[in-house]
Formats: structure tokens, C-alpha cells, sequence
């Protein structure tokens, strides 16, 4: 099977996230695609995400049945902080009989080359990168290993949500009906 890797902290998912696994799993060559919750991206503060689990809630939440999406806690187990190299390693270990590939929004393509061992990374599998609003073409783009998906625009972000949230507006049409519902009751970021 091919499995496209949508890293990220989802605090929380959102509509967006959905849109893009979904396009991915149903508009590429992926079989499925895995939300790899990420519990410490080395590019974020720590301590404006929820605890790993309930972020993983969520994401199990917004999946509900689909079968072509999965939530993974892999990252919980490896060192922190995550380095999708390390992950990857771990994943090329324990699912030898999958081929993994990496679904990048536009921007992180500029910032691509400062991960760590990136150019390992790009041996091993290829970017499935989508568009994201105002990101610069890279050279990247141009690499053997990356694939331009004409996936939808989309503009929502998490921290507009969490901002949104903290400011008392409704944002119940931009993530997942049971989400909103797991937020309310949580009672989360506000």
C-alpha cells in the first residue's frame, strides 16, 4: 500500500485538514492517508498545543468510519523532539511492505531544507504538496521526488480556530460536526 504522512499538531483539525486528506486519498495514487499527530514539532511552542491525546481524539473523531484515513500516535513513542526523519525510520521499520510518502502544504516546501537531513529524506520518499496562499515557487517543486497535487486552496488554520475560539465566535461550520461538539464539551481554547 501507498500511505501519504499528513504531519501535523491538529490543535485543533479542522475542516481544511479534512479537505486535503480527503483529496489525497481519493484524487492521487495514495491508498491511504495517515494524520501523524505530531506531540512537539521542533518549529512550535509546546505549550499552545493540547495534551497529544486529546489531539488524537480529535482526529480519530473527525475520521469517524473512513477507511481511507487513519490516526497515528506514532510520534508519541519516538524522542522529542519529532523529527520526521526519525519517524520515518521507525515507520520504514515497522511497515516494511508500505511505501510512505509526505503531504507537504506550499509553504513548508520554503522551509523544506531545514529539517533535519532533509535530503535523506527526499531519497527515501516523495512530497505530495498541495497549495497553500501566498507560498513562493521552490526549487524543490522541481525535484524528481515532488509532486504538485491540485488540491483545493484552502485558508483556515488552526490558530485562527483557537483565536476564534478565545474570542467567543462560533466556529462550528470550520471544523468536523463531532469536533465541535468534543471542543464544547472540553470546553477547549477558551
Amino acid at each position: 500500500m501507498k500511505i501519504g504522512l499528513f504531519f501535523g499538531s491538529f490543535n485543533p483539525i479542522h475542516n481544511g485538514h479534512m479537505v486535503i486528506a480527503g483529496y489525497m486519498s481519493e484524487f492521487t495514487d495514495l491508498d491511504q492517508v495517515w494524520f501523524v499527530v505530531s506531540p512537539h514539532n521542533p518549529l512550535k511552542l509546546k505549550h499552545t498545543l493540547l495534551q497529544d491525546y486529546h489531539r488524537l481524539s480529535m482526529v480519530k473523531i473527525a475520521i469517524g468510519d473512513n477507511r481511507k484515513l487513519k490516526a497515528s500516535d506514532i510520534e508519541f513513542k519516538l524522542p522529542k523532539p519529532s523529527y520526521t526523519i526519525n519517524t520515518l525510520a521507525h515507520l520504514f521499520e515497522k511497515f516494511p511492505e508500505h511505501k510512505f510518502a509526505l503531504i507537504l502544504g506550499s509553504d513548508n516546501i520554503d522551509t523544506f531544507h531545514k529539517w533535519k537531513n532533509y535530503e535523506q529524506i527526499l531519497e527515501q520518499t516523495e512530497l505530495y504538496v498541495y497549495p497553500r496562499k501566498d507560498a513562493s515557487q521552490s526549487e524543490l517543486m522541481n525535484h524528481p521526488k515532488g509532486k504538485l497535487v491540485p488540491a483545493p486552496l484552502m485558508e483556515l488554520s488552526s490558530s485562527f480556530i483557537r483565536d476564534a475560539i478565545k474570542a467567543k465566535k462560533n466556529v462550528q461550520y470550520m471544523v468536523p460536526e463531532k469536533v465541535w461538539e468534543f471542543l464544547e464539551e472540553m470546553n477547549f481554547y477558551k
